[in-house]
Formats: structure tokens, sequence, C-alpha cells
């Protein structure tokens, strides 16, 4: 996957690992992570397979710029068409779980998911106010449609988490007549 994010990243411009990580981070980085330690191999995969072009350039901090080819464009939009995968992620799979972790380290596990859950939401949000204030001064606004979509996508899916973390600590939502809910 981490292949694709970074040909998805070079369609923009050409960039060299340290600018493609910070664009992961500051972009997609609410639902995708990746190291540096995965970065670079992952270019030089992609390098091998001819779908990007990787140049030294003249700066004394000897950099290496990634430049999209047209086969890794067409890769990429091959990849992109496919029909969408439901994600399963892993906090779901432990917290089917907890039924079986002591009382005191559950409640701690998920005061501190909840945590990082707020911390996440209010960086989300930050990033809002920057996006709202530079769609202002774009010429052709409706071109970031799917990207501005994803951002009220997050907000929208880091709320509900959020509550529903909430409702797991109060205990809220055993009521049995509401499951269907």
């Amino acid at each position: 996957m981490l292949e694709y994010v970074i040909l998805g990243l070079l369609i923009e411009r050409p960039m060299n690992g340290y600018e493609i990580k910070k664009t992961i981070d500051s972009t997609v980085g609410l639902f995708y992570k990746a190291s540096f330690g995965s970065l670079y191999p992952a270019l030089k995969r992609l390098a091998e397979k001819g779908w990007v072009s990787i140049t030294d350039t003249e700066d004394a901090k000897n950099k290496k710029i990634a430049t999209l080819l047209p086969e890794g464009k067409r890769q990429f939009l091959l990849w992109l068409a496919e029909p969408l995968q439901v994600f399963r992620g892993e906090p779901l799979l432990k917290i089917f779980f907890y039924d079986y972790l002591d009382p005191a380290t559950r409640e701690e596990r998920l005061a501190e998911y909840h945590s990082g859950l707020h911390q996440q939401l209010k960086r989300l949000e930050a990033v809002q106010d920057i996006v709202s204030k530079e769609l202002q001064e774009v010429e052709n606004p409706e071109d970031h449609y799917y990207r501005v979509s994803m951002l009220k996508y997050g907000l929208r899916y880091l709320n509900m988490k959020e509550q529903w973390i909430n409702d797991i600590k109060e205990r809220n939502d055993l009521n049995h007549d509401n499951i269907s809910e």
C-alpha cells in the first residue's frame, strides 16, 4: 500500500524522501502511517519496477529526488480504480476481547485510546482551519472536493469514535433493547 501512497503523492510533483514522509504525515497520516524505515525501501522497489526515477541533487545534503514515471502513474490509476475494501482496525479487534482483560488495565487502555483520539481530533480541527483559509484563496476549490471530503470524514469518524469510547467507559451501550441502533 505504501508504494501506491507514494505514487499518488508524486503525481503532484517530484519529492525527496523527507518531503514524502512529511506530506504523508500531514495528509493521509490520520489513517495511514509510514516510517522512514519503510519509505526508503519502498522508493527503491518503485525505482526497480520502473515506476519512479530517483535522481541525485547537487545540493550539500545529497538528497535524492523521486519523480513519477508514466508506468508508475498507470499502475497507480489501475490500483485506484480497484473496488474499495472495508478496513478493520486493530483497536476494534482488541476491544472485542476486552471482557478478558482485568478492569484496571482495560480502563487505562480505554483512557489512553480516548486521549489519543481527542488529540487526533484537535489536530484535524486545526488542519480544517488551515484548509478553509486556503480554499478561499484557490481559484477552483471544487478541484479539491475529495480531499476536503476526506477531512470531513476524518472529523466525523473521530467524533463518532470518541463518543463510542465514552459510551464504553461509562457502560452506556449495554442496554440490550437498543442493540439494533
